[in-house]
């Protein structure tokens, strides 16, 4: 068992005051208390649905020998406590502590961005791992240490099971880790302690603004993983590096924001890292960069953003440029990012994991690039998020599609019928009745889009991606675009 002396874990705390005896010894930390077990620290966490503070009692019959609080109302003669200005924080910290800072004993590549970091962080894996090191990856797909597959629940765990998960990482003799690094987790301080070596910015488009409410402040969310950037001295000569997609509009914010060097990469503006001479085909895309030919089986512009951020990180590290290369082009694709379903059929069925405007715009354009016929677009948007994006996208769809399937995404617990109402003045700008179809029921959506593909139509099934579930009314169901699709092209 991993026991610790809480009143030493204290000392990399910021605490206002505390309560607790001198040498008192913890078996854990918990921020869940129906996950507490003997001789746990508790972390009482005010989040938005629930306040940790109100399962104090549970967290103490369950086992819990000391109390973490940040409301004083709860420092109570009951039981040790410790009171902090902000929990979250001092649950990266404390958590960091606890695991013996693993991060720092890792090579750590942060990506952020609003759309590109799945793809991004899998490639910069794929790169280093090509070069013979061990590696671990924390993303919206999956975790994985080595070879071993952890399921996750969100883009970017929080800082207790991500310290966790580094400590693992250590032990298994990991060189690199690469990260997904969300909005919500730089604001939320799930990533605080995290000692980075690198960031990388691959794009911001309209998203998560029922949560920021304005660009500039889910800006400076992103900005945070750059301001942090160099705070660290380096480690075993890794210099601290950002590298920022050029091309995009808020690049600007994140080059002033870097406290370490940058690297610039894109297709547009002249950069350190610059595609030319594009060439988009149904099988991949090819490019060259610094008089070096790029031959992916990744399609779309947007990927061979993807794939010179990879390039320069792989270059950063200190890699061949040739081997980087090299290793990109044998990388056959991410589940859910722009993939083809495999058949022999005369029309091409593409999932993709698309749920933003900007997204859905890439992955169209895309698509219209190889399509020898039309292109319909099955799509819907998600439940309990920004609302302001759904018409946003219903336009962009419409505007860029032959014909559009408008269904339900994870309505969560909306009412999908209206969020179906909220798409359609955007889809109405640019279609006429005879050129969409509203489906609430995503199965049937897949299968009519399906049914009424012609030889050399592409039909892209946008938004769900990788996930394997539909989540209605707060409860998830299998669900699956790759298999209800294939079902349905067996069915035609």
């Amino acid at each position: 068992m991993n026991m610790k002396v809480l009143t030493d874990l204290l000392q990399e705390v910021t605490y206002k005051e505390h309560r607790v005896l001198q040498g008192m010894m913890i078996t854990g930390i918990q921020y869940d208390s129906r996950k507490v077990e003997l001789g746990n620290l508790f972390v009482a966490i005010k989040g938005f649905e629930t306040d940790g503070h109100n399962y104090i009692r549970q967290a103490l019959d369950n086992g819990a020998i000391a109390i973490l609080v940040s409301d004083e109302a709860y420092c109570s003669v009951e039981y040790p406590w410790i009171l902090v200005e902000d929990s979250r924080l001092a649950l990266a910290e404390i958590s960091s502590a606890f695991y013996g800072h693993p991060s720092e004993k890792l090579k750590l590549i942060g990506v952020t961005g609003t759309n590109g970091k799945t793809t991004t962080t899998n490639l910069i894996c794929d790169i280093i791992h090509a070069q013979g090191h061990k590696t671990g990856l924390i993303g919206t797909i999956h975790n994985r240490i080595g070879d071993r597959v952890l399921e996750g629940s969100r883009t970017t765990p929080e800082s207790l099971e991500l310290q966790r998960m580094f400590a693992e990482m250590v032990e298994e003799g990991i060189d690199y880790a690469v990260m997904e690094v969300s909005s919500h987790a730089l604001e939320l301080q799930r990533v605080a302690c995290c000692d980075f070596d690198m960031a990388v910015f691959t794009n911001l488009t309209q998203d998560h603004l029922d949560y920021h409410e304005t660009m500039e402040n889910y800006c400076k969310a992103k900005t945070m993983l750059f301001r942090t950037l160099g705070a660290k001295g380096e480690k075993a000569g890794l210099a601290k590096t950002a590298i920022i997609n050029i091309d995009d509009p808020w690049s600007n914010h994140f080059m002033v924001a870097s406290n370490a060097p940058v690297i610039t990469y894109g297709i547009e503006k002249d950069g350190s890292w610059k595609a030319e001479q594009v060439q988009v085909t149904a099988d991949g895309v090819q490019y060259v960069v610094d008089d070096m030919p790029v031959q992916l089986h990744l399609n779309g512009n947007f990927n061979v953003y993807n794939s010179l951020a990879a390039l320069a990180v792989g270059e950063a590290l200190g890699f061949p440029v040739a081997d980087v290369i090299k290793a990109l082009e044998q990388v056959p694709g991410i589940a859910g990012r722009f993939q083809k379903v495999e058949s022999d059929k005369d029309y091409t069925v593409i999932v993709d994991y698309a749920h933003t405007p900007d997204g859905l715009e890439n992955v169209i354009s895309t698509a219209k690039a190889f399509a020898e016929g039309r292109v319909i677009t099955v799509f819907g948007c998600g439940g309990d998020r920004d609302r302001t994006k759904r018409p946003l996208m219903g336009k962009v769809a419409a505007k860029l599609s032959n014909y559009c399937v408008v269904t339900s995404d994870n309505p969560r617990t909306e009412d999908p019928e209206q969020i179906l109402a909220d798409i359609l003045p955007g889809v109405q700008e640019y279609m006429t009745e005879t050129a969409y179809t509203v489906e609430a029921d995503r199965r049937k959506a897949i299968s009519f889009a399906i049914a009424m593909a012609q030889p050399g139509d592409v039909v892209l099934l946008a938004g769900k991606g990788h996930e394997n579930y539909q989540e209605i009314n707060g409860v998830k169901h299998h669900f699956d675009d790759y298999e209800v699709a294939l079902e349905a092209m067996q069915v035609k």
